[in-house]
C-alpha cells in the first residue's frame, strides 16, 4: 500500500510527560521501533505556537508515524509550554522563545533518562530558533542538530557564533521558496558557522506542503541520522498500514 499523508506504520507509542526546571509540566509522545534498540533518536521542536505550531504539525506527525518502522529511529515530540493538541495541553504560556529554553532542556533530559541513543535535535521554523539560542546549554548530550526552514528571526548572529567550532553535526534544510529565509540568504547568514551545511530543498515552501516535500524532508533527516535506512520505501505492507487523521 502506498504511503499517504495519513499513514501510520507500526511503532511502540506511549504518552509521556516531563517537568521543566521552572516547574512546567509538558506533554508529548515517544515512538519507538517495535523491536530492538533504535539506531538514532529525534527530539522535535515544533513551529511557532502563536501561528498554529504544535507537536502534531504535519512533518513532525509524519516522522513519528513513519520513521520508527521505516528507519529504526525513535521520535520524541511534545508541546511547548502553553500549547495544546489532541495529546493534551502543556502547562504555562508562550515564552517568546526564551522560556522555551527550559522546555528544550527538559526534553533532552527526558531522552537521556530513557537511554535513547544518538540524540539529534530537530527544529522546524520557531523550533530551530529555540535550538540555536539554547541547545548548547546541554552540549555533550546530543549528536547533532537539524534545522527545517530556519527563519533566523530570534536567533542572532551572536547565537550563531557560539556554534563555531562545535563537534556536533549541523544541517539546515532551506526551502527554495521559503517565506522567510531562502537558500542564498541562508548560506550568507550561516557562513558564520562553516561547520553547518545548508541544503536547499528544491521546489519546497516553508510548510513543506505536499507528500513529495514531506518525503524529501524526512529523507534528508534520515540521511544524516541513519543513512543506511535510505531510500525510504514509498509503500508498506497493507496489513501493517493504518490510516490516521489526514
Amino acid at each position: 500500500m502506498r504511503i499517504r499523508s495519513a499513514s501510520v506504520l507500526p511503532a511502540l507509542r506511549s504518552d509521556v510527560s516531563f517537568r521543566t526546571s521552572d516547574g512546567v509540566e509538558l506533554v508529548g509522545e515517544l515512538s519507538l521501533p517495535t523491536s530492538g534498540a533504535p539506531s538514532a533518536t529525534l527530539v522535535f521542536f515544533h513551529p511557532l505556537p502563536t501561528h498554529g505550531g504544535y507537536m502534531d504539525s504535519h512533518l513532525i506527525r509524519k516522522a513519528a508515524n513513519r520513521l520508527p518502522a521505516m528507519a529504526n529511529i525513535a521520535v520524541l515530540r511534545f508541546n511547548f509550554r502553553g500549547v495544546e493538541s489532541p495529546r493534551g495541553k502543556s502547562e504555562g504560556s508562550f515564552g517568546e522563545g526564551e522560556l522555551e529554553k527550559f522546555d528544550l532542556e527538559a526534553a533532552i533530559d527526558f531522552a537521556v533518562s530513557r537511554n535513547l541513543p544518538n540524540i539529534w535535535l530537530v527544529g522546524w521554523s520557531f523550533g530551530t530558533e529555540v535550538i540555536l539560542k539554547h541547545a548548547l546549554g546541554r552540549s555533550g548530550t546530543f549528536k547533532g542538530i537539524f534545522l527545517l526552514a530556519p527563519p533566523l528571526h530570534r536567533a542572532t548572529n551572536d547565537d550563531l557564533l557560539r556554534w563555531v567550532g562545535r563537534p556536533e553535526k549541523m544541517v539546515a534544510l532551506v526551502p527554495e521558496h521559503d517565506d522567510y529565509l531562502k537558500p542564498a540568504e541562508a548560506a550568507e547568514r550561516f557562513a558564520r558557522v562553516p561547520e553547518l551545511q545548508v541544503v536547499p530543498a528544491d521546489g519546497a515552501k516553508h510548510l513543506f506542503v505536499g507528500e513529495s516535500y514531506s518525503s524529501l524532508a524526512l529523507s534528508e533527516i534520515v540521511k544524516v541520522t541513519n543513512p543506511q535506512a535510505l531510500p525510504l520505501p514509498p509503500e508498506w505492507p497493507e496489513e501493517e498500514h493504518l490510516l490516521g487523521a489526514d
